[in-house]
């Protein structure tokens, strides 16, 4: 185990040499929340995106195991699991943020919340109007913002990104299964999700800041949350610890979520989550990563690691209507990395490329899963604020340790590929 993953964060490491000669997507993603420049923004702007999906898989029944001849959870759409292709409103978000009040125009404030339908607006308590984002940022001393509230955890790229310039549809296989938390009241038997999925969110308070040095700019983050996803309070007394740290050469003049340059980060988060049937567990996550953008070629590439507590899916693949429960993995440990490049064939087109894998529940040989995923993409980019996708994802996952005669084997090779399309307008 510990000279795959030298090997894979080698691998990690020579991307971003070679790519590091040259003059992906950099932006700093801590600072184009809350940080608005006193005097140049407007007390209240209303903003959001839409962004319309259409999904499909060859909806291949499983193979063996207690749902043979059942439909696959892996094969149906979230977060209903009900088909195997059609279309959905995947996100339809609104918000309002701003500054500049009379009494003190150092004060940022941003609200967001959630209309569409995806895993924050369904699980127990949540709704069709889930409030996602509610902070206020204090930006008066030099070298230390203060943001406090309901906001995006300090983490792993694709988790702190906004979703509204996601170069994909879906997320890689080891944000989804690692990062974005599932929230679940037992670890075994689980009839569905006790709420929300966490969105990479928490409440809490959060100390950050850039500083430019010439092409360079050097940020940081640190932040105390309740490690309880897009719930106001804490459930168990005990505070998850977010540290994040970046630094970035600029290209030229350019700003905003699209800015050209070049970035390499390191990320970890520290927390407890306490089950019902088991009583309280760890969660660690950590990562490292770069980023390139130039205008023309990207690249992404990281590597995660977490230990504790990890989402394990529906038991043998089934589905909840047919008897299927979800299981949590208390204490478990997984890797994964993915690289991700692109390329502007056209000013307005791209074709992209991404491997993805993740080395889940290594600790025990029956749960022990690999999970890769090769996405193939194109974006075509109407103008700044609306865009279409197109991405044909091969799929496969593997009990590597399972003898050759398991039928987990034929159960996992009952996976599809999956092909999707989503058109985003940003308003």
């Amino acid at each position: 185990m510990f000279k795959k993953s030298m090997k894979k964060t080698a691998l990690l490491v020579a991307l971003a040499g070679a790519f590091s000669a040259q003059s992906v997507q950099a932006a700093n993603w801590l600072m184009l929340q809350g940080t608005e420049k006193e005097h140049q923004a407007p007390r209240a702007k209303v903003w959001g995106f839409v962004q319309i999906d259409y999904q499909s898989t060859n909806d291949t029944k499983l193979k063996a195991g207690p749902f043979a001849g059942q439909s696959a959870a892996f094969n149906q759409l979230g977060p209903q699991l009900t088909t195997s292709q059609g279309f959905n409103v995947r996100r339809a978000r609104i918000g309002v943020r701003g500054n500049n009040f009379p009494l003190d125009p150092k004060v940022n404030y941003f609200l967001l919340a959630e209309f569409g339908n995806n895993g924050i607006t369904t699980g127990g308590k949540a709704s069709q109007g889930q409030l996602t984002d509610a902070s206020v940022t204090l930006n008066h001393i030099p070298g230390a913002r203060i943001r406090a509230g309901l906001f995006k955890t300090p983490g792993a790229e694709e988790g702190l990104q906004a979703i509204g310039v996601f170069n994909y549809i879906n997320f890689t296989n080891v944000t989804d299964r690692l990062l974005l938390e599932r929230p679940f009241d037992n670890a075994a038997d689980n009839t569905g999700r006790s709420g929300p999925v966490g969105a990479f969110r928490d409440t809490g308070i959060q100390v950050f800041d850039a500083f430019r040095q010439g092409d360079w700019e050097h940020s940081y983050a640190v932040m105390l949350g309740n490690g309880n996803g897009l719930a106001m309070t804490d459930d168990n007394k005990h505070q998850d610890l977010y540290l994040y740290a970046s630094t970035e050469k600029i290209f030229g003049d350019s700003k905003g979520a699209r800015r050209h340059g070049m970035k390499f980060f390191a990320w970890m988060q520290d927390g407890k989550r306490t089950l019902d049937d088991v009583g309280t567990v760890d969660r660690k996550r950590a990562g490292l990563g770069t980023t390139y953008w130039d205008g023309k070629y990207r690249l992404a590439a990281e590597y995660i690691t977490a230990d504790g507590m990890i989402y394990g899916g529906t038991k043998g693949a089934g589905l909840p209507a047919d008897g299927a429960t979800f299981s949590v993995l208390p204490d478990e440990k997984a890797t994964g990395y993915y690289v991700d490049l692109g390329y502007r064939v056209l000013p307005n087109m791209e074709l992209n490329l991404r491997y993805d894998l993740l080395d889940a529940a290594t600790e025990t040989d029956a749960l022990h899963r690999e999970l890769q995923t090769t996405t193939l993409g194109a974006q075509y980019f109407f103008n700044k604020k609306m865009s279409l996708k197109m991405n044909y994802e091969l799929r496969n996952i593997d009990a590597p340790d399972l003898p050759s005669a398991s039928p987990v084997h034929d159960i996992l090779d009952s996976i599809d590929n999956r092909v999707s399309a989503q058109f985003s307008l940003i308003y």
